[in-house]
């Protein structure tokens, strides 16, 4: 059935043509040229202004296309460049690599790379199935021969035997590793449970009196004070040896009742020639402070301690408070440490929290942070309150000189000379408290290399400790469940197992699933237990939340340095007994010594010496400062068990890939990226933003005047170039910016 024509909608149009018509002969009128433009409207020949403009957007469509070549030409420039340069390094690094001696980590990376081996050749077998159409219709043995040849009798065979001999074994390891797993993230829930009371009941330590500040007669009796000697023992800190030393010496406590003892093993005579002024620049200054140093530098950091704890003047002192050389207690650190010992008598330990000076430096220190928060937050505070014991921190505490004789004394056994102490204080008997509340300043090492050094010493020192005081963990007079905590939470599950499963779960199970489907690791153990776990571990530090998947990753990207460190610690490889001082760059050290300067003036007006010799200590800094060494421009290095593992991850993700499995794949890209970046040297890396302010109209930059402008450089923070000029402000970026390809130093961008 046709429709009825639209009437109303034709007399619309007209009169839509008419206006149109009347508006032209309106412009027409205007235009002089009107009528000519009329005819060749009107007439039958071509249409020129058409023409005219289809032939304008023809030229301007040429430019946009010139313009596209010529930027696909330059983007592949800078691609073909960044590759040549990125092959150019890589061959750089390889020639300038040694091979570590470190028997352990060269069996591991043999291993790896056999796997590696391995993994490729099963990729290449399921690449030809797959292409083969044999992932839809897989043959069997018995077909196979008839239909598809040799290479389908191959493949049947290899299902056959993976089926049969390969996937039930690999589904058993896996099994296991998913029970230890879960076992530890019980024990994770179980501190945060702890940690949750302890923040709802406020339960905290307290001291049985306190040092009043204005308390004029307290003040004035020396007496109330107890001896206390403060250690610092170091070697070879350049960088970090004057605001420790000024951070102590500047101490609210009676001068006369506290010594500083300066424990200097560095080989470096320019070193020991700065710490020994500086210790005579306090000296001058009133504090009482000594300068130590050994001739026989064995036992490390123990043995330092153990040589400075043999002096005569050592048993008229009750209490040591120790501090590593990067530390920076506050000058009320005493008064808030020491009345905890008051009428505990039993008590052997106070132990206070780290604070970090760079923890936003990079992303890195931000992901270090997130593990010691953790640490602090939740594994110290918790064992503290509940069960009076944790591991000694090495640093930032105050020790009961009577527990320490007690107990054995320092001994140098192991690296971790410090947890072994305190394992031998809780067998003796003592307590030990956490103060949460009282925090000292410190470093993170900011480069993957030193970082990497000081978790290998970390977690094969308790191993050795382990195999060390098992038997006098059985045989002491503790009692039975303290000997259970001992070794099967702090030992056992938190160092030794910890490490096991995250390797041997994420690294070589994983990857091997994907080539053996008979094994199976569910989603929930890839995914949605690690992830929950991962939340858990970053509540204590809520404002690195951002940085939760990169924290996940890049802890089962450590895991393989742990596994390697608990291997070499656990049989007593040559690595284990190692000892690498952790590289410090001495991050707000400047401004912390213009306080100290400030800070320490009292101390003038008990001397004899004129306000010259304190106005002369910056001077004397400054001089200091001219004399040392430049360090060598590190160049970063290629990690090959990280590479290797990369590799393997990698591999597995394309296999997983192929057999669409969503989550597995995913987590095996990002994981193996992240292996990827770490084995390159590309975690610590960091553009610092550094605002300088010209002081004076016609300043230039580069022969350029720029009058009162702000000019940003920016430089590479790897290589420690010191930058020029008046420095008002640093500026950090709000967001870890690692780079991939190095930015040359000194390269000036004008606002």
């Amino acid at each position: 059935m046709s429709r009825a024509p639209n009437y109303e909608f034709q007399e619309w149009w007209n009169k839509q043509r008419e206006k149109s018509h009347e508006l032209f002969l309106q412009h027409s009128s205007e235009n002089p040229n009107g009528a000519l433009v009329a005819v060749e409207i009107s007439g039958s020949s071509s249409d020129r202004t058409v023409e005219k403009g289809r032939a304008r957007s023809a030229r301007q469509l040429s430019w946009v296309c010139l313009l596209r070549f010529q930027q696909i030409a330059g983007s592949l420039a800078s691609l073909t460049n960044a590759a040549v340069s990125l092959v150019r390094t890589a061959n750089r690094r390889i020639a300038s690599h040694e091979s570590p001696a470190d028997s352990s980590s060269s069996r591991l990376y043999r291993a790896i790379k056999v796997f590696l081996v391995v993994v490729l050749l099963l990729l290449s077998v399921e690449l030809v199935a797959y292409f083969k159409g044999w992932h839809f219709r897989p043959p069997s043995v018995g077909s196979a021969s008839e239909v598809l040849g040799m290479l389908g009798v191959v493949y049947a065979n290899w299902l056959e035997t993976r089926a049969n001999y390969l996937g039930p074994p690999l589904q058993s390891l896996a099994n296991v590793c998913i029970v230890l797993f879960l076992i530890q993230s019980v024990d994770r829930i179980v501190l945060m449970l702890g940690c949750f009371w302890i923040k709802f009941r406020r339960l905290k330590p307290v001291a049985p009196m306190e040092y009043a500040a204005t308390d004029e007669e307290t003040a004035n009796n020396t007496e109330y004070y107890p001896m206390v000697l403060v250690q610092i023992p170091m070697c070879n800190e350049r960088e970090v040896y004057q605001q420790s030393i000024a951070a102590v010496c500047i101490q609210d406590w009676p001068k006369d009742r506290m010594l500083v003892q300066v424990l200097d093993d560095s080989d470096e005579v320019d070193v020991q020639l700065l710490i020994k002024a500086e210790v005579q620049k306090w000296q001058q200054r009133g504090a009482r402070i000594l300068y130590r140093h050994r001739l026989i530098r064995t036992g490390y950091k123990a043995g330092n301690l153990k040589s400075a704890m043999s002096c005569d003047y050592v048993k008229d002192y009750e209490f040591v408070a120790i501090f590593d050389a990067d530390f920076q207690p506050g000058p009320d650190f005493l008064k808030k440490t020491i009345p905890y010992f008051k009428g505990n008598d039993d008590l052997a330990l106070v132990q206070t929290r780290w604070a970090f000076v760079n923890k936003d430096e990079n992303l890195l220190t931000r992901l270090q942070n997130i593990n010691l928060a953790f640490h602090f937050e939740v594994e110290q505070q918790v064992n503290g309150v509940f069960i009076n014991f944790f591991g000694f921190n090495g640093t930032a505490g105050v020790w009961r000189i009577k527990a320490l004789e007690e107990c054995g004394g320092w001994l140098e056994r192991t690296t971790v000379e410090d947890m072994d102490i305190a394992v031998r204080a809780h067998l003796c008997g003592w307590k030990f408290i956490y103060l949460n509340d009282v925090k000292c300043l410190c470093e993170l090492p900011e480069s993957y290399e030193a970082y990497k050094k000081q978790q290998h010493r970390w977690h094969s020192g308790p191993m050795q400790l382990f195999r060390l005081c098992f038997i006098d963990i059985l045989r002491s007079k503790v009692s039975l469940a303290k000997k259970a905590n001992l070794i099967f939470l702090f030992f056992l599950l938190r160092k030794l197992i910890l490490p096991f499963y995250s390797f041997t779960l994420f690294c070589i199970i994983l990857p091997l699933t994907m080539f053996l489907p008979e094994a199976q690791l569910p989603a929930w153990v890839v995914c949605y237990i690690p992830g929950i776990m991962s939340i858990l571990n970053i509540l204590p530090a809520p404002s690195s939340f951002p940085f939760i998947v990169p924290y996940l990753l890049f802890e089962n990207t450590m895991s393989v340095t742990k596994f390697n460190a608990m291997i070499s610690g656990l049989f007593k490889f040559g690595s284990s007994y190692e000892w690498i001082v952790t590289k410090k760059l001495g991050r707000s050290s400047e401004t912390d010594l213009v306080a100290f300067e400030k800070e320490s003036d009292p101390l003038m007006e008990n001397t004899s010496l004129h306000r010259s010799s304190s106005e002369s200590g910056l001077e004397e800094l400054s001089k200091l400062q001219t004399s040392k060494k430049t360090g060598k421009t590190r160049r970063n290095r290629l990690y090959r068990k990280e590479l290797a593992l990369a590799f393997i991850l990698l591999t597995a993700s394309v296999r997983s890939l192929l057999s669409a499995q969503g989550i597995h794949f995913y987590f095996l890209l990002f994981q193996g990226v992240t292996f990827l970046v770490v084995g390159l040297d590309l975690i610590g890396e960091q553009i610092i933003v550094t605002l300088l302010a010209s002081q004076q109209q016609g300043d230039s930059l580069s022969g350029n005047s720029c009058p009162k402008q702000l000019l940003w450089t920016v430089h590479s923070k790897k290589n420690h170039l010191p930058v020029t000029g008046q420095t008002s402000q640093i500026v950090h970026p709000p967001f870890p910016f690692n780079i991939f390809t190095r930015i040359q130093p000194k390269s000036n961008i004008l606002l």
